[in-house]
């Protein structure tokens, strides 16, 4: 059950067609350095922002470890997505979203596209959350976007807010390695993130599937946004594909570990130094799974485009600007509209 996330595929897919492999392969860091503050040194965190290098140019795609989330909220969190989901579909869909108010529940049979097998909640990191009210590029008027909250569980918006702002603080300091890495200082990104950002939190739930090899929990797809912040049950399911490769890698879930995917935004701001990696979720025919991901993403004003200091003669910009506001409406738009073009994709904004 469930619905492609918000124009993120990139083409159809239902029958997995690649090799894939445990994922062994796939980086797993320590943010010890950065979390401890009594024991961290220069040295460390030096020694840090080059693991987090190399996994961004390599995969795009790693784990971390001794993030900092108090556990407490991840277990709370995860109970509150088992409780919501386990409700009759007639309750789910009281809350369920529209054309009017994107955030809410969905499933397959009340969506327009029908290849991924899952159903969702979504929840605005900001409430309410400014947004272009339309997609032309010439009318900077603006709406707000609003949370849903349920009745039950009890306490589900105080968890969520609670979790939410662990996120904020986690994908922060990734942003500040990940601007280490690219040789920019340390808070380049913050400015893009501090007023006004669009993120927002979703719990995923993927029954089981009679037919597992028809269907995909999610097509093979990239994240649009600046970075995707993943917690899964021990139910494995998420694969990446390596770009040199071209092999499917299974994640094989760590207690207690997020799992991080850079977004096509910071492909864009690297200029391409860094690449977004694709992923899709394959099913189980025999157990449910469950997982919460954290799409951090930027405010609705944002003009992305590749990083004055990572371009030069040698090194031109690869991307023409796009304001993030009107990019992201129109991917949700897509749920609830046919297109006479295809999805909009950063691979539009690339300069031949």
């Amino acid at each position: 059950m469930g619905e492609v996330d918000p124009g993120f595929i990139q083409e159809p897919e239902h029958r997995p067609k690649l090799h894939t492999l445990q994922a062994e392969k796939i980086p797993v860091i320590d943010l010890f350095p950065i979390t401890n503050h009594e024991v961290s040194d220069s040295s460390s965190i030096e020694g840090l922002v080059k693991e987090i290098g190399s996994a961004c140019k390599e995969w795009g795609f790693f784990q971390v470890i001794n993030h900092g989330v108090p556990i407490t909220l991840r277990q709370n969190i995860e109970k509150c997505s088992r409780m919501f989901f386990g409700q009759t579909e007639e309750e789910k869909r009281k809350i369920r979203r529209d054309e009017n108010s994107p955030m809410g529940y969905y499933d397959t049979e009340h969506t327009k596209n029908v290849r991924d097998w899952k159903e969702v909640f979504d929840f605005l990191a900001k409430d309410p959350t400014l947004v272009p009210l339309t997609i032309d590029e010439h009318d900077d008027r603006l709406t707000q976007w609003t949370n849903t909250s349920p009745p039950y569980p009890p306490h589900f918006r105080d968890i969520i807010e609670d979790y939410v702002e662990e996120m904020e603080k986690l994908s922060f300091k990734l942003m500040e390695l990940i601007a280490l890495s690219l040789g920019l200082e340390a808070k380049r990104f913050e400015e893009f993130f501090k007023r006004d950002q669009t993120s927002f939190l979703r719990l995923n739930h993927y029954p089981p599937c009679p037919n597992p090899h028809l269907a995909l929990g999610v097509g093979r797809h990239k994240d649009p946004g600046a970075l995707t912040i993943l917690t899964q049950d021990e139910v494995e399911g998420l694969e990446v594909k390596h770009k040199a490769h071209e092999e499917w890698i299974r994640i094989k879930p760590i207690p207690n570990a997020y799992i991080i995917n850079l977004g096509d935004i910071v492909q864009v701001w690297s200029n391409d130094a860094f690449e977004s990696p694709e992923h899709r979720v394959v099913v189980n025919s025999e157990k449910e799974r469950f997982s919460i991901p954290f799409f951090f993403f930027p405010a609705q004003e944002t003009d992305v485009k590749p990083l004055e200091e990572l371009i030069n003669d040698q090194n031109p910009s690869k991307y023409r600007s796009y304001k993030w506001g009107k990019f992201l409406v129109h991917r949700f738009n897509t749920n609830f509209k046919k297109h006479k073009v295809g999805n909009i994709q950063i691979y539009d904004y690339k300069i031949r």
